[in-house]
């Protein structure tokens, strides 16, 4: 697998399990995870596969992780 950095094609991510949230809507589309051989987690869009990915450090992904837990992000998503 090549060096992972932001914006490379989620293609280009062989051999990684891309997991989605159970919570995806009826149409599957959803944000997808994948933890790489380094430690760092790519972040890709269900809709674009082959599309970019995002890779994060787990401090960041954490970080992101609390903040939903904690409802900091909820204002994104209410009507």
């Amino acid at each position: 697998m090549p060096h992972a950095y932001n914006g490379m094609a989620a293609r280009d991510l062989r051999g990684v399990q891309w997991q989605k949230s159970r919570h995806s809507n009826s149409q599957g589309t959803c944000v997808e995870f994948a933890k790489l051989p380094g430690g760092d987690v790519a972040v890709r869009n269900s809709r674009f596969p082959e599309g970019p990915a995002l890779v994060y450090t787990p401090a960041e992904v954490q970080a992101m992780l609390l903040g939903i837990k904690d409802g900091e992000f909820d204002h994104l998503v209410q009507g």
